[in-house]
């Protein structure tokens, strides 16, 4: 059996209505920003502003609509597998990188030596110079259709593939949006009577924002309940110590993303300084940057995107976050259904998964090109023996939905 095809697909799907966009609910190009799948073509029109903006009081470019890049790999015996590489932003630019490099590399090669050709692919690029960003985002949506494809041939699902299976739920926590103190005390209050018994608030970037926010919601759904503070990077170190240990006062479990990604001492002054639990890695890719990181014990808790990782990478960080005693916390972010379906697959197969993250809100949106997904039950996934990933693609959705420019 041998790989015939790699095809990519850069997804945008509109995902007006969802509660977690921040600054702009509305399309502001000039143009219609609607569900593409009513049109059928997506592409931007010549001259058309960009559909990306910063948002107010953030600084990391957001989309009008769930955009992301998934993978299509079929063999010469007709076997498919499908995966994901998380692209919330310019997911062309990753689609021409599996086009002219991953495919030409993959066609003819066996499906099943899935770590050799995660390793071939990303030692192509190493010594030019990329071994982060794009290009490790279009290996890892290389690699978990890989993994896809190696479970449906051997009707197997993918956790038994990766080693084992350590439990038959996936605990999720989802994320609650709201700008104010009201709003976010009354989405978490729907989300735990959803059955979540966990919650990330993503508030205001300024302390005394932060703060009420976190108040309102720990009093509006009482102590049984983990809440989790994502202030995306916004503080400096004495800011975010200072942050933390107000919230510590509210029992929040922990303090994710608080200082500039580069910033890997102050990290870990933060780390240091908090008794409650420092969460982040998100923007990490390989084992190779997660090293420094575990070294200098710069997180509690790490929370590698399997949509950026792939499952090949994603087991190997979780190996060496186990060698520090590092619990693992997936994170979702922007990654649609597949990226999700992977991680799923992943957290069933180590020891040291914590919790994953999810979007109760906005997960149907990400779920508009499958036939069959899985679906959480009273606040988590349950773990199935379905094949490969355990999810089944819509091809006509697929196409549908993809960017063509």
């Amino acid at each position: 059996m041998r790989i015939s095809n790699v095809e990519a697909f850069a997804i945008r799907i509109s995902k007006e209505g969802d509660p977690n966009m921040h600054g702009r609910d509305t399309d502001t190009r000039g143009g219609n920003s609607a569900d593409p799948g009513a049109h059928g073509d997506n592409s931007a029109e010549p001259g058309a502003s960009s559909p990306y903006f910063i948002p107010e009081a953030r600084h990391a470019f957001k989309s009008d609509m769930h955009e992301t890049l998934v993978v299509r790999v079929t063999t010469d015996e007709g076997l498919v597998g499908y995966g994901e590489g998380q692209s919330p932003i310019l997911p062309g630019t990753t689609r021409t990188i599996v086009e002219d490099l991953c495919r030409p590399a993959l066609i003819g090669a066996d499906p099943f030596d899935v770590e050799f050709l995660w390793q071939r692919l990303f030692d192509g690029m190493r010594e030019r110079g990329h071994p982060t960003g794009f290009y490790v985002d279009a290996l890892a949506a290389c690699d978990i259709a890989l993994w896809d494809l190696k479970g449906k041939a051997l009707d197997m699902p993918v956790h038994k593939l990766l080693g084992s299976r350590f439990r038959d739920r996936i605990e999720l926590y989802s994320g609650c949006a709201g700008r104010d103190p009201k709003s976010a005390a009354d989405r978490a209050e729907s989300l735990v009577a959803a059955g979540y018994r966990g919650l990330k608030l993503s508030p205001a970037s300024d302390h005394k924002g932060t703060v009420a926010i976190a108040a309102a919601v720990r009093d509006r759904v009482g102590q049984d309940i983990a809440v989790m503070v994502d202030v995306h990077t916004e503080f400096d170190v004495a800011g975010a110590i200072r942050l933390g240990r107000e919230l510590e006062a509210l029992d929040v479990y922990w303090l994710e993303a608080p200082i500039l990604p580069e910033d890997l001492a102050g990290h870990a002054a933060v780390t240091r300084a908090l008794d409650m639990h420092v969460a982040n890695g998100e923007w990490y890719r390989t084992r190779f940057e997660m090293r420094e990181a575990f070294e200098r014990r710069t997180c509690d808790v790490v929370m590698p995107d399997i949509g950026r990782t792939g499952l090949t990478e994603g087991k190997r960080i979780a190996v060496l976050a186990e060698t520090y005693n590092i619990p693992v916390s997936p994170h979702i972010g922007g990654g649609g259904l597949l990226s999700i379906a992977a991680t799923i697959q992943l957290s069933a197969a180590i020891p040291n998964f914590l919790i994953m993250e999810h979007g109760h809100e906005s997960y149907p949106t990400r779920c508009r090109y499958a036939l069959e997904a899985p679906q959480p039950v009273d606040g988590a996934f349950p773990v199935t023996d379905d094949p490969g990933l355990g999810v089944r693609i819509d091809d006509a959705a697929l196409e549908r939905f993809s960017r063509t420019a």
